[in-house]
């Protein structure tokens, strides 16, 4: 049972947890969990085996003899005569290890009005949960149609021979009595594995598999060899983080394309975000938010005052902020729509989040994209922590990893009634801000932050660069929707590319860095 099951189900469903012949501690983990969330569900059905730890033929702890298809068989099938028994609606079966992420997926699938129904999840490769067509001999076959519902350059719910790891069923449908994961169909002839076998009940008594796409609905690994371990697994996840939040306006629907697809190949899921747009924002919502500038705030280059725009962009994150702290999590990653990822972006932070782990750093904060501002002499490196600096005043809220504790602090600081731009409010929280006046209306300014260096996340592109757009810069002013800013197309300094660092003012840090070649590239990935 995943960490975000409480929030995917709704507080009448019942819950039926099993694991067994586990290597690590999942056991321990999920009963710890089920200790927290019982009190979500109506009926709660716990099913753990201590022993034995592996199969007697297997040949390591990701292979599938085929005790171990029978066994996954009968479980389901038990879960399944379960919900029957208690004239449940639907069942929704989920393999642990795949993450569901989008909230409304159990309204959304319910609605699409199907026997039994799929939510696309994502990997780092073409890999899914569905196949486009089968063998004779019940195997995978390659089609056409595959790879544009994979993409999502065909939308909608599609009729498929195969679904597997996460769907749901509806209960209510006469057509789905006779479906059965164990004993196989009478008629079965195919190799000996769950999915197949229950494809093939589900062909024999008549239900059309689906699979939709609509929206970003979870991600699942890619599956490993038979003679990896989980060490290797573990290689798809960023295991520290929570969850990733990525900030999009819905109007920039080619920014939120893009970088779902860059997800999707560095073989994570985010959390999709929808910005506050400043442009839609009026005098009458900003007065309900009581949300007042800053006294004798002025931007740095133009002079002008606080904008819209840079409203909107702090109200996404306050936002994000907020949702840390009602949700209870524990470590997220907060990431904009208008990055790229530097090489091994995925495997070089969980590094540095297992250094920190181990080294047990109190931390609230920690850029992963930033521009540095203060280059007169170094930042101080972080002992016991490879790649790591103590933060100075910076620019840009790109990315960055926050915890549960600074998430109280930046809420606690009650910015709607002194606002500035987000990226200035916080070295102002974090106290290296160099407007003493401004850090002067910040009673507490104890964020204890952090910068990865190297970078592992920079812009897509910069003030002057073709494609470039900025929308905190071209909105209006923040209290006269009659006064358009749109002074920084070519010439603003703020999203200027990063000036030449000194030598006497070079970060020193311990650990891996990129080759130059590869600190240069312009690749997403």
């Amino acid at each position: 049972t995943p960490s975000y099951w409480m929030f995917v189900c709704p507080p009448s469903s019942t819950d039926s947890a099993a694991t067994d012949h586990n290597v690590d501690n999942t056991t321990a983990m999920l009963r710890e969990w089920l200790k927290r969330a019982q009190h979500v569900y109506h009926y709660v059905e716990w099913r753990p085996m201590d022993e034995p730890r592996s199969y007697t033929d297997e040949w390591g702890p990701k292979h599938w003899p085929p005790s171990r298809f029978n066994h996954v068989l009968k479980l389901r099938q038990a879960a399944l005569k379960a919900a029957r028994e208690r004239w449940a609606d639907y069942i929704l079966f989920v393999d642990s290890d795949n993450l569901l992420t989008n909230p409304r997926v159990l309204t959304l699938l319910m609605a699409e009005n199907l026997t039994l129904v799929a939510p696309m999840l994502e990997s780092r490769s073409l890999y899914s949960n569905f196949w486009c067509g089968v063998t004779p001999q019940g195997y995978y076959k390659r089609t056409p149609d595959y790879q544009p519902i994979r993409e999502w350059k065909r939308l909608g719910c599609f009729p498929v021979p195969m679904v597997h790891s996460t769907f749901l069923l509806d209960l209510r449908r006469e057509s789905s009595r006779d479906l059965a994961f164990y004993p196989p169909h009478p008629d079965y002839s195919w190799a000996f594995d769950d999915i197949m076998v229950f494809a093939f009940s589900a062909r024999q008594v008549g239900v059309q598999m689906h699979v939709c796409n609509r929206e970003h609905y979870g991600l699942l690994p890619v599956p490993l060899k038979p003679q990896q371990n989980v060490e290797d697994e573990s290689e798809s996840f960023i295991h520290t983080i929570t969850e990733i939040f990525l900030i999009n306006l819905k109007r920039r629907l080619d920014r939120r394309t893009r970088m779902l697809k860059t997800f999707a190949a560095l073989g994570l899921h985010s959390t999709l975000w929808d910005a506050v747009d400043g442009k839609a924002l009026n005098t009458s919502q900003l007065q309900a938010l009581g949300i007042e500038m800053l006294p004798q705030y002025k931007d740095p280059y133009s002079g002008r005052v606080l904008t819209r725009g840079e409203i909107g962009c702090f109200l996404s994150h306050h936002s994000i902020w907020t949702q840390v702290l009602e949700r209870g999590l524990k470590q997220v990653l907060v990431l904009e729509d208008d990055v790229r990822f530097e090489p091994r972006f995925k495997r070089r932070l969980q590094a540095i989040m297992d250094d920190i782990d181990r080294a047990q750093l109190d931390w609230d904060l920690i850029y992963i994209g930033r521009k540095r501002m203060q280059v007169q002499q170094p930042e101080q490196s972080v002992d016991g922590v490879n790649n790591l600096v103590e933060a100075d005043y910076s620019y840009w809220t790109l990315g960055y990893a926050l915890s549960q504790q600074g998430a109280r602090k930046l809420l606690a600081a009650d910015p709607f009634t002194k606002m500035l731009p987000v990226d200035e409010f916080l070295p102002v929280m974090y106290n290296k801000h160099p407007n003493t006046e401004y850090m002067s209306h910040f009673e507490l300014r104890n964020l204890k932050a952090f910068s990865v260096e190297p970078l592992l996340i920079y812009p897509t592109h910069y003030t002057g660069e073709p494609g470039y757009i900025s929308d905190t810069e071209t909105s209006t002013i923040w209290d006269d929707d009659a006064v358009a800013t749109d002074w920084d197309r070519q010439q603003a300094q703020k999203t200027a590319q990063q000036g030449r660092i000194r030598p006497v003012a070079q970060n020193s840090v311990t650990g891996d860095s990129p080759p130059p070649a590869a600190r240069t590239s312009r690749d997403e990935l």
